[in-house]
């Protein structure tokens, strides 16, 4: 027994020392949450990596707006009947004992149906019974166990994302014309002579040139549109000069096949447009692993807490606050709106939007501004635009 780390966050102890079953722990979250596995048979998940655990902070009363139906509609990638299937985001996933835990989740909530983690975007796919769960339910779960999911306004604006195929057809229509014209091609190659060879060879000639015409109109054309844009604003970029190999290999091949001069180049052609557009395809999908698009909803919250007339608190969602409101933000919440500080110590980083990470110390009355994130207990604000 070790009386100075938590054996499910690896935390000191020094503070507080809670045993349980001849382990020690620094908080009652991590004791709960080693009863948690503990209840399901799941313990061995701290032979996977010791000290996992990554407890929240703060999460009591956090994900309330997940009970405003219209809100969780949004974040859903399917809802049928009593099925439903969405997609969180989870920053906590680091390692093997992370996916492992996350795709039991049915151990934990027999209402959960399945769970698949994707590892490289750090998202989980969870399916459950609506009839006997909900969304809130799944979060707070989650939250329990140490993989918090993180939801922005960007998740509820977006709802469903459109995958754009347009790349992989263009592929496999090149990738088809390369394989075709290269097997159309071997006699030109070896120059056998042969009787039925040199009778069909013009109809091979202009099968390969008709397999080459969608590789250079369709899978070729958006290198076209690249360079002529390039051009119309007086640039050279990269696509120009393969736009122009392009069409004088295609030019070049069709007169010699229109005119009998020769088998052309089409072998050429379409396998340098199938490799260029294999390159484009890795190009891209390493993009959209680093993707660093992200604007400021990425960041802001879906729906704050709203202070009624009554004292009484409402979740709202956020295109619904309007000048005078009071709002509730709690410790690591990101202000949404320029407000008044009426309540509280506020304890504000604004590195979001100066990049000075400095936090600033607010007193009631002073203005506080959209962007920053509250670091010390729960403010009460005004909102005044």
């Amino acid at each position: 027994m070790n009386n100075l780390v938590c054996y499910h966050c690896g935390n000191s102890c020094d503070n507080e020392l809670i045993a349980k079953d001849d382990k020690s722990f620094c908080c009652n979250g991590c004791k709960t949450v080693f009863e948690i596995f503990s209840e399901n048979d799941l313990t061995c998940y701290y032979d996977l990596d010791q000290n996992p655990g990554a407890i929240p902070e703060e999460i009591l009363g956090k994900y309330d707006f997940l009970d405003n139906q219209k809100i969780v509609e949004k974040l859903l990638e399917f809802n049928d009947n009593h099925k439903q299937v969405v997609s969180l985001y989870i920053p906590h996933i680091h390692c093997s004992s992370c996916i492992w835990v996350l795709e039991n989740l049915h151990k934990l909530q027999k209402n959960i149906v399945a769970s698949q983690v994707n590892f490289p975007k750090k998202t989980i796919r969870i399916t459950y019974d609506s009839k006997q769960t909900n969304l809130k339910e799944i979060v707070l779960l989650l939250s329990s166990i140490g993989y918090e999911p993180y939801i922005s306004l960007e998740d509820y604006e977006v709802g469903i994302k459109k995958i754009d195929r347009t790349l992989l057809y263009q592929l496999a229509v090149a990738g088809f014309a390369f394989g075709n014209v290269m097997f159309l091609s071997f006699p030109e190659y070896f120059e056998v002579n042969e009787f039925w060879l040199e009778q069909y060879k013009y109809v091979f000639r202009y099968l390969m040139f008709f397999f080459s015409i969608p590789v250079v109109f369709y899978s070729a054309k958006d290198y076209f549109i690249s360079a002529y844009k390039g051009l119309k604003s007086r640039m050279l970029n990269i696509d120009v000069p393969i736009a122009l190999g392009v069409s004088v290999l295609f030019i070049r091949s069709a007169t010699e096949v229109i005119f009998n001069l020769g088998s052309g180049f089409f072998d050429s052609l379409t396998g340098l447009v199938f490799f260029l557009l294999i390159g484009k395809f890795f190009q891209q999908k390493t993009y959209n692993f680093l993707s660093f698009e992200r604007d400021f909803k990425s960041y802001f919250p879906i729906a704050v807490t709203k202070i009624n007339t009554d004292k009484s608190e409402e979740n709202t969602q956020i295109y619904d606050v309007v000048k005078g409101d009071r709002l509730l933000i709690r410790n690591q919440e990101l202000i949404p709106v320029d407000g008044i500080l009426i309540n509280g110590n506020a304890t504000i980083d604004y590195s979001f939007v100066t990049g000075e990470s400095v936090a600033v110390e607010k007193n009631s009355g002073d203005k506080i501004f959209a962007g920053g994130k509250q670091l010390n207990g729960v403010i009460e604000m005004e909102v005044f635009i």
